[in-house]
């Protein structure tokens, strides 16, 4: 794997494409010894949000930005084969077939399908067009699977979704920290300092995991629960600090409502069955509730461990009622924060890509939010489309014929989804699959027509980090060969489709104008935040409603979103059912998924960094050793792990940190070492969220025929 040199030798400022944090880089080249001109190293600036600090993946990121495998002109599939094409060509293709669905009255037989890593003007741009460029309602994105879970909880129970209630800089200032679902240390490792420094501060910090991860190592208290357990674990520490008489009566009263109901529900919870059911020592959970309940301070964050459940809704919910009871929020060095996964996760679900959602975080359903969209598009109310489908719930309409062409647009799903096999199957039926992106991705693969995009440092826009910083990414350099940004193909779209009128913005920053308009009184303002707002001041938070305030770093201090200002408790039906899937015989294990240090999402981009690849070859399985040696497995071996749904291949790695009943793969890589192709279709009732930690399995040597 090579990188080819760009085209000026000189030193560049960049922003990280990875994670929620968007940590500020620049550039610099180095000469190189041997006859090699030179190469680029990294190191992180100055800024609000990551203080300077970078991570391996962000100082490696350039790497895969100028590797040879870009895809620099378009490919269109002929005679079975991918072959290279003009733009006219490609663009042609695709806008044929749309028309035709069109002219036909079937507009929803095309889909789109975004990504949390496109700026918010890619996502805003995607999201109108996909509405009044082609007329359809079928349009979602690949943070379904990251932010669904928590944005809905927080929807209900405080009447906004944004990622964290409070400011990275609050994170010192509290006295308890409790993370659940969350390794911060290898997923967001640049913010791991600030729990540091709130641990040297005198904080408590309590990490809730399966495993015992480079997160938990540095927790006071490590609450290793069963897979699956989280909402009942979150009741279970309510009634705790209902029992030590640990409530804020004051704040309940005077800032929220429900909590009768939920009071009721968690003093109905049998303490020592519910920690049985959750796999921990009852006085554990005993510790957490008071350390967390009695702080001055505290801060309870959530990440992908506790929301990628098909109870994931309902976790964070449960978690939310333990926030509220204790009044720990709206306070500096308090609050309830989502890590947020993708780089724009936040932004990319506020501005039009998400199946029921229009720009501003506006409700699509929502006859005064529809109004205000079709005023700035120059559109009728009524010819915006309705609400859509979730994610997977568009590949099982693929799967069914009622999608025949899909544009792909920063995403993965062949590696991403759950049930993958399903996933691909469905793809291989379309009649025209378009896949936009940096290099041929397992999804691209299977593409008709592959449109080649530009990459971090040459695409420039703003991405909204997960504490509600909006932050403008400057383009570094020109796109190679012909690649164009994603936008710029959505203009090329339009125009073959008669709609150029409506898409003429020639630039990010008159996408960025409109959006402030589109956004305008809406949950997410961003109408009072500009690209010289931001050129000056480095971020500016949302909610901004004028360029004369500071944006809002700290919600909730005087009130919640919802009438009245108060926020809502949640009370649950089944009280301690969570999302516990049973093992037998056959599927004995558990199987969890998530990230590793060196990788990010399906590795398209890291697996393509040597200096990312190399510390992470391969994917594996991690087992607790007396389970390995139950199963024969032995340290460094090939294994083959089957669900219900399906199965893949990876090496086995004994670790004595993981559940004896757990099993642990990463997400990253495609092909036969796809962990999503065993785990599970089920989705969240309310979020659709996939119940991507919890799927029963059995594990093999693969030295021994497989399973």
């Amino acid at each position: 794997m090579t990188t080819t040199i760009p085209l000026a030798v000189r030193e560049l400022d960049a922003q990280c494409p990875y994670c929620s944090v968007q940590c500020k880089l620049r550039l610099t080249p180095e000469p190189l010894p041997g006859g090699e001109p030179f190469r680029y190293r990294a190191q992180g600036v100055p800024n609000a949000a990551s203080q300077g600090r970078a991570c391996v993946k962000g100082l490696n990121a350039h790497q895969h930005a100028f590797s040879s495998e870009r895809l620099l002109q378009p490919l269109i599939r002929k005679e079975g084969r991918l072959v290279p094409c003009g733009w006219d060509e490609a663009l042609d293709a695709v806008a044929e077939l749309w028309r035709s669905r069109i002219a036909a009255g079937d507009p929803d037989s095309v889909g789109f399908y975004g990504g949390g890593s496109l700026t918010n003007e890619s996502a805003y741009w995607l999201g109108k067009f996909a509405r009044i460029g082609v007329g359809t309602r079928h349009i979602d994105y690949n943070g379904r699977f990251c932010m669904s879970a928590a944005a809905s909880a927080g929807v209900r129970a405080f009447g906004l979704d944004r990622g964290l209630t409070f400011r990275l800089s609050d994170i010192p200032m509290a006295k308890c920290i409790l993370l659940a679902g969350t390794n911060v240390a290898e997923c967001q490792p640049t913010l791991m300092p600030y729990f540091n420094e709130a641990k040297e501060n005198g904080a408590y910090l309590i990490v809730v995991d399966p495993r015992r991860t480079k997160t938990a190592e540095a927790a006071d208290l490590h609450l290793q629960l069963r897979p699956g357990t989280d909402a009942l674990l979150a009741v279970l520490l309510l009634r705790l600090v209902l029992d030590e008489g640990l409530e804020d009566r004051a704040f309940i009263e005077a800032r929220t409502e429900g909590f009768e109901e939920a009071r009721r529900q968690a003093e109905a919870l049998d303490p020592d069955e519910a920690a049985a059911r959750c796999g921990l020592p009852l006085e554990d959970a005993r510790r957490a509730a008071r350390a967390y309940a009695g702080a001055k301070t505290a801060i309870l964050c959530t990440a992908r461990g506790v929301e990628q459940q098909t109870d994931g809704h309902e976790a964070v919910r449960q978690l939310l009622n333990l926030v509220l009871a204790t009044g720990q929020i709206g306070r500096p060095g308090c609050g309830y924060g989502a890590i947020t996964g993708q780089g724009n996760g936040q932004g990319g679900r506020e501005h039009g890509q998400k199946a029921d959602q229009l720009p501003g975080y506006r409700s699509i359903e929502d006859p005064a939010d529809r109004a205000h969209a079709a005023a700035v598009w120059g559109v009728p109310p009524e010819s915006i489309p309705g609400k859509g489908v979730s994610a997977f719930d568009m590949m099982r309409l693929v799967h069914e014929g009622r999608i025949r062409s899909l544009l792909v647009m920063g995403s993965n799903p062949v590696v991403s989804n759950p049930h993958a096999g399903f996933v691909e199957e469905a793809l291989g039926r379309l009649d025209q699959l378009v896949v936009a992106d940096l290099f041929l991705t397992e999804t691209a693969r299977m593409a008709h027509v592959v449109l080649p995009v530009a990459s971090y440092l040459e695409n420039e826009g703003t991405l909204t980090n997960l504490e509600g910083r909006v932050l403008l990414r400057e383009a570094s350099l020109p796109p190679p060969g012909e690649a164009r940004a994603d936008w710029a193909v959505l203009n090329a779209l339009a125009e073959r489709l008669g709609r150029k009128e409506r898409f003429g913005c020639g630039s990010a920053e008159a996408i960025f104008e409109e959006l402030r308009r589109a956004s305008r009184g809406g949950a997410a303002d961003y109408s009072g935040i500009s690209y010289r707002r931001l050129r000056s001041e480095g971020g500016v938070y949302w909610p901004c409603p004028s360029e004369e305030e500071e944006g809002q770093g700290l919600l909730f201090a005087d009130g919640f979103a919802r009438p009245g200002g108060r926020a809502q408790f949640a009370a649950r039906t089944a009280a301690g059912t969570g999302a516990v899937v049973e093992t037998d015989g056959g599927y004995p294990l558990l199987l969890t998924n998530g990230r590793v240090l060196a990788h990010y999402l399906t590795g398209a981009q890291t697996r393509r960094s040597p200096a990312l690849a190399s510390r992470e070859l391969e994917s594996f399985l991690e087992l607790h050793p007396r389970t390995a040696a139950a199963l024969g497995i032995e340290e460094g071996e090939w294994v083959t792990v089957v669900s219900r749904q399906g199965e893949f291949a990876a090496r086995g790695r004994l670790n004595a940190g993981i559940r004896e009943d757990t099993v642990f793969a990463p997400m990253h890589w495609g092909g036969r070492q796809n962990v999503n192709r065993a785990t599970r279709p089920e989705l969240d009732p309310v979020c659709r969220m996939p119940g991507f930690k919890t799927t029963a399995v059995r594990v093999r040597p693969l030295r021994g025929g497989g399973a």
